[in-house]
């Protein structure tokens, strides 16, 4: 198969042409590999041009280094295989044909080869084992065409084999599953009866690449699908959930939120029982700060029952988070998501987050003595004051009421001591 040139044409920069001279010049074939020739298929820009090459990384740097083309070395790469070519803003990654020696589940020894075939068959799915030549011939060996044209995931060669030399295949394969399928559930049975016996060998991969995998499978299409299937073939445990997830509570969120924007991580929350579950989860997955809090908020507050205050005081919660407003709105927009609120939701949405106009000094300057604790306590009651009155109240309407507000909080205070 040949593709036209108005159909692959557009990745020839200035500064790829002058690469691939270097390679004729040198007598080194190279082709563009992976997920670029995939999404060209698919009639899609890449975003990343991935290049497959016979020559051997000391060789490409050498070359380079003839061309007078700088290379940039990244970590590992080099020894790996790869070599990263940043020139004038193009990025290029040119990989020497390899094929797997051992591998542990987890990583690979590798040793170079010149054959195309040996290749393409340490890949993980028939549709990312493609090449394309530059004069716009497909180099096909599992038939990784005919399954894209159907949207069908398979593994090249045997599923058991595939998942055995790297275990987060098992995840890989059901991102691309929801990226390129045409339904829910039409998986090979073979291949979810190879996951079933393998997955628990993701219980060896790191939890960055679990959680980097998790997140692009939630949010692409039939992200909660995908969630149950995986749940079904018990990887549970092995992925850091519970060994009983809460499938009662992620069925009524996400049949409920239909249409509603919900972030991966607010997906993911259903399915834990409690706030340990949530501590347990972000050992195993290392979230990033914002994912990690979220969540521990959409399980904090995710049982409150809506009263006519809710907005106000949901709004009192985003003016406290004076240096971090946006995020506390966007926790709340998720709350609002996760319990189908969706006339706060659109109200929250269209409030802008103001700052509250009085300060700490503005008190004590006003006479009033008091300790930290009781300073904030106070400052607290003046900005309900303010959300009662839709935030319209100034700074001296405020100076007024900081009398009432003392006087409700020792009232408070002295009801508390009788109650003891």
């Amino acid at each position: 198969m040949k593709l036209e040139s108005s159909q692959y044409g557009f990745i020839f920069s200035p500064q790829l042409t002058k690469i691939l001279k270097v390679f004729d010049k040198y007598k080194y074939e190279i082709r563009l590999c992976g997920g670029a020739v995939r999404d060209i298929l698919l009639g899609k820009t890449p975003y990343v041009l991935d290049f497959a090459t016979t020559a051997t990384p000391d060789e490409i740097v050498e070359m380079m280094k003839n061309e007078n083309i700088e290379i940039v070395n990244k970590g590992d790469l080099l020894k790996h295989g790869t070599v990263f070519i940043c020139m004038n803003g193009v990025n290029l990654t040119l990989s020497t044909l390899r094929i797997d020696v051992v591998t542990d589940g987890k990583h690979a020894d590798v040793e170079y080869t010149k054959d195309w075939l040996l290749d393409a068959g340490r890949r993980d799915l028939t549709v990312n084992s493609m090449f394309l030549g530059m004069d716009g011939t497909i180099y096909d060996y599992f038939n990784g065409y005919e399954d894209l044209k159907k949207r069908q995931i398979r593994f090249v060669g045997d599923a058991k084999l595939r998942i055995t030399e790297d275990y987060l295949r098992i995840l890989r394969y059901f991102r691309f599953y929801g990226r390129l399928a045409t339904a829910p559930n039409l998986h090979d049975e073979y291949i979810l009866q190879a996951i079933r016996e393998k997955g628990s060998g993701l219980q060896f991969i790191s939890g960055e690449q679990i959680w980097s995998e998790l997140h692009k499978i939630l949010e692409g299409n039939y992200g909660p699908d995908i969630m149950k299937t995986i749940l079904n073939l018990g990887l549970s445990s092995y992925i850091g959930l519970p060994d009983q997830p809460n499938i009662d509570e992620f069925d009524k969120v996400i049949n409920r939120s239909k249409g509603l924007k919900l972030k991966p991580i607010t997906m993911l929350t259903p399915l834990l029982n409690d706030a340990e579950d949530m501590i347990e989860l972000n050992i195993r997955l290392m979230f990033r700060t914002f994912d990690r809090d979220l969540g521990l908020f959409l399980i904090e507050c995710r049982d409150e029952k809506s009263t006519p205050d809710t907005i106000k005081m949901n709004k009192i919660k985003i003016i406290h988070n004076s240096t971090r407003q946006s995020v506390m709105k966007t926790y709340i927009e998720q709350l609002f998501m996760y319990n189908n609120e969706r006339t706060m939701l659109e109200e929250i949405k269209k409030w802008t987050p103001i700052k509250f106009p009085f300060t700490e000094n503005m008190l004590k300057n006003h006479g009033v003595t008091a300790d930290g604790k009781k300073i904030g306590m106070i400052l607290n009651k003046l900005i309900e004051y303010w959300a009662d009155d839709d935030f319209q109240t100034d700074i001296e309407e405020l100076l007024n009421l900081t009398p009432k507000a003392v006087n409700e909080l020792c009232c408070s205070f002295k009801k508390s001591q009788m109650d003891r």
